[in-house]
């Protein structure tokens, strides 16, 4: 598997980077690379803080279509969101470009977040008639309401 995520400590900070062209889909090795990354970040007692960004032109655009109907690899995107939810040092998402589905739901599984003022985020399964698979539906409306949220993941 290639390697999809890096990481540098500057200044107390670890910057995780996702490198997954073209759209930085979720592809097993990138949750694999993130896992580990995050893993290291968060037992080295020199990081403070964590900084989740994505080379290229955009942040992560979702699922990874080429893997349909492959068997499935560890970790899940719900097990992802857990750990960064739970990370005992604060996680802020730097989004730019776009952060659909299941990297939309990762941004929300991170303590703060940070965007780009042209990012466009959303979940555009439910328009599939699918349901977002990492609390994604929970996470929004207690982010920016029920109101703003409804607006987010219906449109």
């Amino acid at each position: 598997m290639k390697q999809t995520a890096t990481s540098a400590v500057v200044d107390g900070v670890a910057l995780i980077t996702l490198d997954n062209p073209p759209v930085n889909a979720l592809s097993a090795s990138l949750r694999q690379g993130l896992q580990a990354e995050l893993e290291q970040a968060f037992s080295d007692k020199a990081v403070r803080a964590i900084i989740l960004l994505c080379a290229g032109r955009t942040f992560i655009a979702g699922a990874d279509i080429t893997e349909f109907g492959q068997p499935w690899q560890p970790p899940s995107l719900p097990d992802l969101c857990a750990m960064l939810d739970d990370a005992p040092k604060p996680v802020v998402a730097a989004i730019h470009g776009t952060a659909l589905g299941g990297g939309f739901e990762l941004a929300l599984a991170c303590h703060y977040r940070v965007a780009a003022q042209s990012a466009r985020v959303g979940l555009p399964e439910v328009h599939l008639g699918l349901l977002p698979g990492a609390g994604g539906t929970q996470r929004v409306p207690r982010i920016v309401g029920a109101e703003t949220a409804l607006e987010i993941i219906t449109s």
